[in-house]
């Protein structure tokens, strides 16, 4: 676990700057404490930062095949290394390591780009072939880790966060409009999107190949979810998943250092705790809580799990007065602006746990993966809502948008009823009609009057979604989507900001590709979300923890900690014209939001809330004004400070 950057001059092949390159790397040098390495081949410059998990003494990176073709830099884990390290050798192939590095080397070699179809892991690399003078650069297909990049003036520039990519140049980074826009509807970015103008994020599973003075993008990984041809039988569905569960979780306890277990108190990591005491004991168990006033604290179910399963429980207290403190540092940490309140029990979840381990694993993906938020449910059942004839939907509909409040049923009964399949799925991930967000904006500031549309960039996975249901293809685009690029983005910035490396062994690619088969029925049955997880949860856990509401960390302690500072920050920061949102943004809409929200009309508290957010981002990243009128008013200085 590492991180990464580079930069290629592909077009004119100028020599880079070897001090930019150390600049990029010791950047993120947070992610990499144990060790750092340089490769300069004339227009190519990598960079690298380690930390050091498996072969500790032969991982050094940047690392070479023995006649030094073949170059790699590379931050994650291959799960699969050892199996296909035997296949290669069985070819011919001579290893120097035990580092699963080094089988990426001799897979290029022997398999070309098609490599990536037969690692099992995540990643974010970089492989320079010298004999090609081709540089190839990729992200895994669940979007675990990130690659970062600017492509300008015949020049690529990467690494695995931003910071690495400002720090290459002394010219500020740009807020982009439309990429705010796009914040507004879904409370993070998506790729290819970043918040900046000129830097743009790899899709989940796809590549950068740049060789003879060009650079293209390309989609690598195109899973195809077709139906099983013999429907499986529930109990057989079980017996599978229970299989490939227990496969992935002894593939990411694989590791040369200490590893351990973020816990919340539900049922996700709890069975995850169960699964790795088929491989040990005693693991140490860590969860974060806010003292027994608060209803909603999730200490003593997660000590419970930690007691029933053998787990040295570790907790972690946080107040309000530390909420409140770190918050600005968090939410630089982050790079981006993203409005979700786990933000902060993740900061300090992981803060704690480095103390005593730098691998992590973390339950994430069975929501997902089988319909664990109420989003589903409309998913799941919006078809019958279609299927009413048109004029009753309109009266409905027509009764429901004048409800006060109950912003979320209206946004339902308005975006399943949309014709247009990935037109219906971007409403259902919206926080507000495109209209509204629109609005907001000064006028002539988006292109073409709107921001970037979502489902335009669907269209590439439409190929992906042509055989599976309804909820099936909703999925699929929420692990290629939000996901990857909301939650697992800043488990990994918020980790790694303390050199910890978090694993996500639900998101191991059989299980996802078997799940992403299976009907909905296996997902939301009779109304109980994530109903095959829950029947895999009940041979190992008590049927009162299988039933426990999902709370992640307790984040609702969190939000009303949010909402109470909002109540006295809502005046500065949303009525005051000097606000730096104001930049991009009209005073009087947005002061019309809050004024819908606070008369009971509307419930916008999502929407303010992002809105807040942007504007804590825009403080805590050194955004600053230069000259009025102007849509590039708002400069990032460039900081190669990071958190941890």
């Amino acid at each position: 676990m590492c991180g990464i950057a580079g930069q290629f001059n592909f077009e004119r092949g100028e020599p880079v700057d070897r001090e930019t390159i150390v600049r990029m790397a010791r950047s993120i040098a947070h992610r990499g404490p144990d060790d750092e390495g340089f490769f300069i081949a004339g227009p190519l410059g990598l960079g690298f930062r380690r930390l050091s998990i498996i072969d500790l003494a032969g991982g050094h990176q940047p690392m070479s095949d023995a006649e030094e073709t073949v170059w790699i830099i590379f931050n994650g884990e291959i799960y699969n290394y050892k199996e296909l390290r035997a296949e290669l050798q069985d070819k011919g192939h001579q290893f120097r390591t035990n580092s699963d590095t080094e089988v990426i080397i001799h897979g290029y070699k022997e398999w070309g780009t098609d490599v990536f179809n037969h690692l099992n892991g995540m990643f974010g690399l970089a492989i320079w072939d010298m004999r090609n003078e081709r540089l190839v650069v990729a992200r895994d297909p669940m979007g675990i880790k990130l690659i970062y990049y600017r492509l300008a003036d015949g020049q690529l520039t990467f690494g695995s966060e931003i910071r690495a990519v400002l720090a290459a140049e002394d010219a500020a980074a740009q807020v982009d409009p439309a990429a705010v826009n796009l914040f507004l509807r879904f409370r993070y970015t998506p790729s290819p999107h970043t918040i900046f103008k000129g830097v743009r994020k790899l899709a989940p599973g796809t590549l950068l190949v740049v060789e003879k003075g060009r650079c293209r993008e390309e989609r690598w990984y195109n899973f195809v979810p077709t139906p099983f041809a013999t429907p499986k039988k529930d109990d057989e569905a079980v017996e599978e998943l229970l299989h490939l569960y227990k496969g992935a979780v002894q593939r990411h306890l694989l590791s040369d250092v200490p590893v351990g277990i973020l816990l919340s108190g539900g049922l996700d990591s709890g069975l995850l705790l169960a699964l790795m005491n088929e491989h040990g004991d005693s693991w140490p168990a860590y969860t974060i809580g806010y003292g027994e006033s608060f209803a909603d604290d999730e200490l003593a179910d997660a000590a419970e799990t930690a007691s029933l399963l053998g787990a040295r429980h570790i907790t972690v207290k946080l107040d309000r007065a530390e909420f409140e403190r770190s918050l600005p540092g968090i939410v630089e940490c982050l790079e981006e602006p993203i409005a979700a309140s786990s933000i902060v029990p993740m900061y300090f979840v992981s803060q704690r746990a480095r103390h005593d381990v730098k691998v992590a694993l973390i339950g994430q993906g069975p929501d997902e993966l089988f319909g664990g938020y109420k989003r589903h449910l409309g998913v799941r059942y919006g078809g019958w809502w279609r299927g009413l004839p048109s004029g009753f939907r309109s009266i409905v509909g027509s009764a429901v948008s004048r409800l006060p409040r109950n912003e979320t049923l209206k946004r339902g009964v308005s975006s399943l009823g949309t014709d247009d399949r990935l037109k219906r799925y971007q409403d259902v991930f919206s926080l507000a009609p495109a209209k509204v967000i629109d609005g907001l904006f000064q006028d002539d500031l988006l292109p073409n009057g709107h921001g970037y549309d979502l489902a335009d960039y669907w269209q590439s996975l439409s190929p992906q979604i042509k055989h599976t249901d309804e909820l099936g293809g909703f999925q699929l685009l929420e692990i290629r989507s939000s996901l990857p690029d909301e939650l697992l983005m800043y488990a990994d910035k918020l980790s790694m900001a303390h050199s910890l490396e978090v694993r996500v062994p639900y998101l191991d690619r059989t299980i996802v590709e078997y799940v992403q088969k299976l009907g909905a029925d296996f997902k939301v049955r009779t109304g109980s979300r994530k109903w095959l997880h829950r029947q895999v949860c009940a041979s190992y856990l008590p049927r009162h923890i299988v039933k426990r509401k999902k709370r992640g960390f307790a984040v609702n302690v969190v939000d009303d900690w949010f909402r109470s500072s909002l109540k006295r920050q809502l005046q500065e920061l949303l009525l005051d014209e000097s606000s730096l949102m104001f930049g991009l943004l009209k005073p009087g809409p947005v002061r019309n939001l809050l004024h819908a929200h606070r008369s009971g009309r509307h419930d916008n508290h999502k929407l303010l809330f992002s809105l807040v957010m942007f504007e804590q981002w825009l403080r805590a990243n050194h955004i600053r004004r230069t000259e009025p009128d102007n849509i590039a008013d708002f400069e990032m200085e460039n900081s190669t400070s990071g958190i941890g």
